[in-house]
């Protein structure tokens, strides 16, 4: 089965709707498909319903922003009860803020040469509650101020760049806590993103085993397929599960669903007592 566990719609950066999303997954040939919007379960009916219309398996889930020593990671939440009052009521908290951070980005923007990047931003989000850096991205691609999105990333929005503006998210065992309490697995997404030493990984790994986490992205849209190795083998050496997910945002933004490799099947997937 092609399955897909990561991606998302425009509930939070996503670029197309929910149901859309769905389509172009099952287009894509997915098979089992989860909507993971960060830090919001506003699309998840919608996702579900149309998962249901295009004959894909649904699985709810979400996203967590998560603040680890000063920089910012994700974990990604499965098979979760979206009505769930400690998940819910912890993902408004972690919104909260998005709008004065977004503004500030702005204005470091402007302090660099670029102007009216607050509401170029706004344009790009259909839930202006969610604002967020790949809203900035499109904007700055838009402009002509960078090629594309990733550029974008690369020269204004990370740390240590003119529009990086850092952010408290929640604390890891608090992310992986609410999945918990909300019947869901715990996913660290895309973990060869952040650079990180071998150190501080071990020891991000170390702190997500003991809050909970019993999994870690593999096969993913951020990943090189140097990576795919290199976190299977992780995977493998300290008995996680493993998942896969594209992390499509858009068309042209990044990987497209149906285009990864499987993942390697010496790994225990994070379905693999799943009813599918």
């Amino acid at each position: 089965m092609n399955i897909d566990l990561h991606c998302h719609s425009n509930v939070s950066d996503g670029a197309l709707a929910p149901a859309e999303v769905a389509r172009r997954a099952a287009r894509n040939g997915v098979d089992v498909w989860a909507l993971t919007d960060h830090d919001q379960l506003g699309g998840l009916a919608q996702a579900r319903e149309a998962a249901r219309a295009e004959g894909m398996h649904f699985i709810d889930g979400v996203e967590i922003s998560v603040t680890w020593r000063g920089g910012t990671i994700h974990v990604v939440g499965l098979r979760i009860d979206p009505a769930h009052q400690t998940l819910a009521g912890g993902l408004a908290h972690v919104r909260s803020g998005r709008i004065e951070r977004a503004k500030q980005m702005a204005r470091e923007l402007k302090d660099s040469g670029i102007d009216g990047a607050f509401e170029g931003a706004l344009r790009h989000a259909d839930n202006p509650a969610m604002v967020s850096r790949t809203h900035f991205a499109r904007f700055l691609a838009e402009v002509g101020a960078v090629e594309d999105s990733r550029d974008a990333f690369r020269k204004y929005l990370v740390p240590g760049k003119p529009g990086y503006v850092p952010h408290q998210w929640a604390e890891l065992v608090e992310a992986v806590g609410w999945i918990r309490a909300a019947g869901g697995a715990a996913v660290l997404a895309h973990p060869g993103r952040y650079g990180l030493s071998a150190a501080a990984l071990d020891a991000l790994l170390a702190e997500f085993r003991a809050a909970g986490g019993e999994a870690i992205e593999v096969v993913t849209g951020s990943h090189s397929p140097e990576q795919y190795r290199q976190f299977g083998a992780i995977a493998a050496q300290q008995r996680f599960a493993a998942s896969r997910g594209s992390d499509f945002h858009g068309p042209e933004e990044g990987a497209e669903f149906g285009t990864l490799p499987p993942l390697d099947p010496a790994l225990r997937p994070v379905w693999r007592d799943w009813a599918l």
